[in-house]
């Protein structure tokens, strides 16, 4: 696409897209001393859709009427309140509907299920997570080992980047040539939180049958951000929250997938709740456990219903978007944004995001020896910029297709180069 460095084009842009009305249904940020809020923080939290309200609302409604009796009255009865997002996570996730299942947090969810694929025994006894794991990640994983009577110094593997801050597949499948007869598993992401590159997942799923291992993947940067084909892929797990670009609010339901294979009684051991009891026997309150059908066996507790609307609230809006029509502009953005930046900014900021590896992020570091990124980000936060900061170096911003415009691009790239001006 050829761009333009003026204001009329990106009105145009907007003028053009069919999906700017989707802008309208979510709460913005308020005005910071005259300037508007550019939000381009999605992949940290996203923004409030306005029909979350109204979702918690019923719930709180409904809670009101019946009491006791919402688990099986109203609207959406309480009692299977997780199959309501079961098909938009399966689009979005390229999976079956028995494949997934919305149900804890992310890292109790990644316990939950390394609980069931993370085995040691006899010579494998090895976990790879890449170097540059989000902090959470690489806790659970070590935990884990320790968990198993191992030692996380010996037996947490690392995929380390290259000099670009990049993941290379030649390295991980060098790593497997090395080690693959003692790992495990694998736990990876689907997106890398902090370079924003998109890895490839289905290299890797086949990589990591050739050495007989396991892999899980951590979604949390993918789900609604890239294509997703998990069921033809065929990790063995993967896990994801709903705060990010599924925009389901702080601390809101997460979800789960457990490949189809693994999903026949007696495949794999699991840790058992009474929310995985198939519901049909639930409320007989037998000893004997009779497991739920599908990925629903893996839950443990009643969903948070007054947490769960915000996201059923959001799936809504998705389904009616289309992933496809999301991705395709969120390349745009992207697109536009680096092309701004680079004619903006010249060789003082660069971008560490592959432009062909990559959903809403650009991940931004300073190539001036003699400017401190943090101040220019603290300055961007004061011109009303709302992006992220990953030490040690790395600007965060995220362009959502779902509520961003390209007036938001072009407005963020004046912004920053006022803070470069100013830092």
């Amino acid at each position: 696409m050829d761009y333009e460095d003026c204001r009329e084009f990106a009105e145009r842009l907007d003028r053009d897209d069919p999906l700017a009305r989707f802008r309208d249904r979510f709460e913005f940020p308020a005005e910071r001393d005259g300037l508007k809020a550019v939000y381009f923080c999605g992949n940290s939290l996203g923004l409030q859709p306005k029909l979350a309200a109204q979702y918690v609302q019923e719930e709180l409604s409904e809670w009101a009427r019946h009491g006791v009796d919402g688990h099986f009255h109203g609207r959406r009865p309480w009692v299977s309140y997780h199959r309501n997002a079961t098909a938009a996570l399966a689009s979005l996730t390229g999976a079956k509907p028995s494949e997934v299942v919305a149900m804890n947090t992310l890292t109790v969810n990644l316990h939950v299920l390394m609980t069931s694929f993370y085995r040691p025994d006899g010579r494998r006894r090895k976990l790879i997570i890449e170097s540059t794991a989000f902090p959470s990640d690489r806790y659970a994983a070590a935990s884990q080992i320790r968990l198993h009577g191992g030692d996380p110094g010996a037996d947490l593997l690392e995929w380390r980047p290259r000099e670009d801050r990049l993941l290379y597949m030649d390295d991980l499948a060098g790593l497997l040539q090395r080690e693959g007869d003692q790992v495990e598993l694998l736990l990876l992401p689907g997106v890398q939180y902090y370079s924003g590159q998109a890895l490839d997942m289905r290299a890797i799923c086949a990589l990591v049958r050739d050495h007989g291992c396991k892999v899980g993947f951590d979604l949390a940067h993918a789900i609604g951000n890239v294509t997703l084909d998990l069921h033809e892929w065929g990790p063995d797990f993967a896990a994801w929250c709903s705060y990010k670009y599924l925009n389901g609010g702080p601390g809101a339901i997460a979800g789960a997938f457990v490949h189809e294979r693994h999903l026949a009684p007696g495949r794999v051991e699991q840790l058992l709740g009474w929310w995985g009891n198939d519901e049909a026997t639930r409320f007989e309150m037998r000893d004997e456990f009779d497991p739920a059908p599908g990925a629903e066996v893996f839950q443990l507790s009643c969903p948070p219903v007054l947490s769960f609307a915000p996201v059923l609230a959001s799936l809504e809006i998705f389904e009616e978007a289309g992933l496809p029509r999301l991705i395709e502009k969120s390349r745009r953005l992207t697109g536009y944004l680096e092309w701004l930046v680079e004619r903006r900014c010249g060789d003082r900021i660069g971008v560490i995001t592959p432009a062909a590896e990559r959903g809403c992020q650009l991940s931004l570091v300073a190539r001036d020896p003699g400017m401190e990124a943090r101040r220019v980000f603290d300055r961007l936060a004061q011109l009303n910029v709302i992006g992220d900061w990953r030490e040690p170096d790395v600007i965060r911003l995220a362009p959502a297709p779902l509520y961003n415009s390209y007036s938001d691009v072009f407005e963020c790239a004046g912004r920053l180069q006022q803070a470069l001006e100013d830092a």
